[in-house]
């Protein structure tokens, strides 16, 4: 089992910057996937960025270039650091684990993100 703590998000205006943070605890070891998605009122969760064990990281094209995901391997916690805030990132951030063999999804409780126009 594998527990997780989201926190970070919050209310900003447009153009500004936001880092999420996700403390996982529990079964950590066999962690093979770190990701963040979110979800818009009306839509379908989606995937917003990635990073695997050994680092290589993907991100929806929605948020190349503005966002990163990066993770501390020590403290088992993954980043999402938003720049450049548009309203459309608008959305509950949910973090994501993927661990054990064969691979079981962890979800996070989610953490608002509101960006003012």
């Amino acid at each position: 089992q594998v527990q997780l703590v989201e926190s970070g998000g919050g209310l900003v205006q447009a153009g500004g910057s936001l880092r999420l943070s996700c403390a996982a605890s529990g079964s950590t070891f066999s962690i093979a996937v770190m990701a963040w998605y979110r979800q818009a009122p009306g839509k379908q969760r989606e995937l917003v960025a990635s990073i695997i064990s050994g680092g290589l990281t993907n991100y929806a094209d929605s948020v190349k270039g503005r966002f990163t995901i990066s993770r501390d391997i020590p403290k088992n916690t993954v980043y999402l650091q938003m720049n450049s805030l548009k309203p459309e990132d608008t959305a509950v951030y949910y973090c994501n684990v993927q661990s054990g063999f064969p691979p079981r999804s962890y979800w996070g409780q989610g953490t608002q993100v509101t960006v003012s126009s």
